[in-house]
């Protein structure tokens, strides 16, 4: 069975369409799996032409050459009928059907060809006595003028009185609409069959391959077979048989049979159109004018040749472009050695800007030479410059491999910047590749560590397996403090991912506050600001994890005066500690202040790692604000993102599955708070592990009922007990014992709820946050009206409610809100539950906060004024 990755809701669709209506046509490219689709949708009715319990199902896939020839579609289609079904047609058009069939004489009179549709018909029908019938045609492009007239007239006069469905495929051009549907029955649907997204190209090569390709060579095929399956398949088996491009930037290997696919055309151009497509295929960005310049006499006319024959084309700004990406590798892989080296001399000397001169030139030159290297050097740190990492990475590394053997400290320091580069560019494995190489091959101790940290920057957070890098790093980089503060602050890093918060504040002071020395090179002043201010930042965070927060003022307040530009990814990384600090204490108007503009700083310069860092803070600060909808709109953000490729990244995850629990769906949420959990427990994250039980909890409790409340005490009571074995007191936690404590009491466990309430208050201390204030009190009010002290209780809530008012705080208030009205069910009180509710409603409604308004919406519908308020709240949407 072909594969349906990433076409299950093609064929869920599709499927609806056949049995609600007369047919369905794909319509795609060439490759794109309009025949999967067929196959997968024909497969379960039984075999071609054989009557089976749920009838017959008839096939053809006709080809190019089978248009010129009559009837050869209908022969297909009808070859399998038995000849009972063929004997038991009246004389006439029983011999026009057999000699269409060439079984007797041609049919080539009208009155002839008249009789072979009305056999088709009387066949049809016939076998539609017997059961339904499944007409298939792949490839409908092709079907002859003679066939696709009788299936025309036939379908279309047996739409309404037979159970007789249509099934076809066609081939068309991008952007354009298919033909076949004159052999279609009235209302056939159509079905665009779009190519694949990257991650599914993914999936398929690891299904078809069995293997997981290098993340440069898969990159190469994405872009290449631009969601195509059959391409994918066929570069992705070249490339494991042939061998994949050695570095980022290389060609990949186009098989023969790819470019005899794609190439038929081209190969019947003029010689002048050819290279004029070739010196096209080598260039960046191809142009009109650039073409010219290279010494190409005419190149307007060679693609307008091009263009007649669906090749390529010049758009109206100049810029040339391929029908497909596929057809420019071909070009490009069909063309000799000294052939593409000769157009990258000609584009080398031709192409003005920096960055693409020094690629055209060490493409020209595919040898060692430093003059080759130095310039590949500067373009490489000019392309970084301008915010195109991969490009950076790209050029570094073919610096270092035109990099003389005689110079082995240059060739690393060319190898460090390809993997930096490569690293910012989200470019892990070519990251890692680079680095290790560092590591195995220099002599110098520095630049070993150098590769270290790259190493340790990888591994995103899965840190627990890098000790080594540390503790080896640490002795080699004895003597060179700035070198030992990193990989301090990755020690700490380490050691807070891993659930030990005392290591981890221990190395953040070592790599904020070295120890003194002498010599120029020793102590702070060796240090730079930039790695201070993160290891302060780091050392904040700690303090707030403890419920320490003068002592993570204070760290805040240092780093601060050591603060360099505002666009350095120290200032940063303060900036975001800031405002996550600031949000979890409910100042969230400072929060947001501090993030104003956050994104927009760390701009195209920043690594994939670092925006994505900021996008996270950005959801969780949205979150505590009530701004449910740009939280989802970053989320999406964070998704096309190539971070952790290939694997899921938790801090990424956690803030997707925050936002769903308070602008989407729960039981999305909650499928992704078990992803959450499950990458969290491969990469051994007991921080981001913490983080996803408690949202998990919080969706739980949310979700309502008696089955989803256990669910949430089970959850978070392993919040609770994770929290305390790391020794952690933070904002955040607090809230989450809250939402034990409620959920303890709405199953009637007053005792664990009374339990779980003192272990927060000494915790909390004297002045704890409002939000985590109004939590405990909630939770003690359900309590109390757990025990019967309905008075009280709801004291007790309308306590938490009135503490959130004129708050930034909209989800705690409607969510306090909520428990409010739906534990005040007295008679007498009835229509103050109903006002609570309502409130709650509207404002959850007002800031996109789905799951917690259609809490609201469940509550009021049990007041009986369910129907009235949600009309109301409507108008705040």
């Amino acid at each position: 069975m072909p594969s349906l990755i990433g076409r299950r809701e093609i064929l869920d669709h599709a499927r609806t369409q056949l049995s609600a209506g007369p047919g369905v046509l794909f319509h795609g490219s060439a490759g794109i799996g309009k025949s999967a689709l067929l196959t997968a949708l024909s497969a379960p009715t039984g075999q071609a032409g054989q009557a089976a319990a749920d009838g017959f199902v008839l096939r053809c896939a006709p080809v190019e050459e089978d248009a010129k020839l009559p009837f050869v579609a209908l022969m297909d289609l009808f070859a399998r009928v038995p000849d009972s079904y063929v004997d038991g047609l009246a004389e006439g058009p029983r011999a026009a059907l057999r000699a269409a069939l060439l079984r007797g004489r041609e049919p080539v009179s009208p009155q002839s060809r008249l009789a072979v549709r009305d056999a088709a018909v009387d066949l049809l029908r016939a076998l539609s006595a017997a059961g339904p019938v499944l007409v298939v045609v792949d490839d409908l492009q092709w079907v002859d003028m003679p066939s696709a007239e009788v299936l025309s007239v036939a379908l279309r006069r047996l739409y309404d009185n037979a159970p007789v469905r249509f099934l076809a495929a066609e081939r068309v051009m991008d952007g354009e609409e298919p033909l076949g549907l004159r052999c279609c029955p009235p209302g056939t649907a159509t079905v665009p069959v779009p190519p694949l997204a990257d991650g599914e190209v993914a999936d398929l090569l690891r299904e078809r391959t069995g293997r997981q390709l290098p993340e440069h060579a898969l990159r190469a095929i994405q872009e290449t077979a631009a969601g195509n399956p059959l391409y994918a398949i066929e570069l992705g088996v070249a490339a494991l048989r042939d061998g994949m491009p050695a570095e980022a930037g290389d060609t990949l290997s186009v098989p023969p049979r790819l470019r005899d696919l794609l190439l038929d055309r081209v190969r019947l151009l003029p010689a002048s159109a050819r290279q004029t497509l070739l010196v096209a295929s080598a260039a960046a960005r191809p142009t009109l004018p650039l073409l010219t310049a290279a010494g190409i006499p005419d190149p307007a006319a060679d693609l307008a040749t091009a263009e007649a024959l669906g090749v390529a084309v010049a758009d109206a700004e100049e810029t040339i472009r391929f029908h497909h990406p596929l057809i420019r590798a071909a070009v490009y892989a069909d063309a000799p050695e000294h052939g593409r080296r000769a157009v990258h001399k000609l584009l080398a000397r031709a192409v003005p800007e920096p960055v693409e001169h020094a690629r055209h030139l060490a493409l020209a030159h595919p040898h060692a030479d430093e003059t080759t290297a130095a310039t590949l050097t500067s373009a490489a740190g000019s392309a970084r410059r301008r915010g195109a990492p991969a490009t950076a990475a790209e050029l570094a590394a073919l610096a270092a491999r035109r990099t003389p053997a005689d110079r082995p400290a240059e060739r690393a320091e060319r190898l460090l910047a390809a993997a930096e580069y490569a690293s910012d560019a989200g470019l892990r494995a070519d990251a890692d590749r680079f680095a290790e190489t560092v590591l195995a091959e220099a002599a110098s101790a520095p630049q070993r560590v150098r590769a270290r940290l790259i190493m340790l920057g990888n591994a995103g957070q899965a840190l627990g397996g890098t000790g080594r890098l540390i503790t080896d790093g640490l002795v080699e980089a004895e003597g060179h403090p700035e070198l030992e503060a990193r990989l301090h602050h990755w020690a700490a890093v380490r050691h807070l991912i891993g659930g030990r918060p005392a290591q981890a504040a221990a190395h953040a002071r070592r790599a904020a506050h070295p120890a003194p020395g002498t010599g120029p090179s020793a102590g702070a002043d060796a240090v730079t600001a930039d790695t201070r201010v993160a290891a302060l930042a780091l050392l904040a965070r700690l303090h707030a994890l403890h419920g320490e927060a003068d002592a993570a003022e204070s760290a805040l307040d240092e780093a601060t005066a050591l603060l360099g530009p505002a666009d350095e990814p120290g200032a940063r990384e303060l900036v975001r500690t800031r405002a996550l600090l600031a949000a979890d204490a409910d100042r969230i108007d400072e929060a947001e202040a501090a993030m104003a503009g956050l994104l927009g700083r760390t701009g195209e310069y920043a690594s994939v790692e670092e925006t994505a860092a900021t996008l996270v803070a950005l959801v969780r600060i949205q979150v505590r604000s009530g701004r449910c909808r740009e939280a989802m709109d970053n989320v999406a953000r964070c998704g096309v993102l190539p971070v952790r490729a290939g694997s899921d990244s938790p801090p990424v995850l956690y803030a997707a599955t925050l936002a769903e629990t308070a602008g989407g769906r729960l039981e999305r949420a909650l499928e992704l708070a078990d992803r959450t959990v499950r990458a969290c427990t491969t990469d051994g994250d007991q921080l981001f592990l913490l983080r996803a039980l408690g949202v998990r909890g919080r969706a739980q409790l949310l979700a309502g009922g008696r089955e989803n409340t256990a669910a949430a005490v089970d959850t978070l009571r392993q919040v609770r007990r994770l929290g305390e074995t790391m020794g952690l007191g933070d904002p955040v936690l607090l809230r989450w014992y809250g939402d034990l404590a409620e959920a303890s009491a709405i199953l009637g466990d007053t005792d664990a709820a009374a339990e779980v309430l003192r272990a927060a208050r000494r915790r909390a201390g004297p002045r704890p946050p409002v939000s985590v204030a109004a939590a405990l009190e909630r939770a003690e009010g359900l309590r109390e009206t757990a025990l019967g002290h309905h008075k009280r209780g709801i004291a007790r809530i309308q306590s938490a409610v009135t503490r959130l008012r004129g708050r930034s705080l909209p989800l705690d208030l409607a969510r306090s809100l909520i428990v409010l009205g739906a534990a005040d069910r007295r008679p007498r009180r009835a229509a103050a539950a109903r006002a609570a509710l309502t409130e709650a409603l509207e404002i959850s409604t007002a800031v996109g906060a789905a799951p917690m308004a259609a809490r609201a919406r469940a509550e009021l519908a049990r007041t009986g004024e369910g129907r009235q308020a949600a009309t109301r709240a409507s108008d705040y949407a």
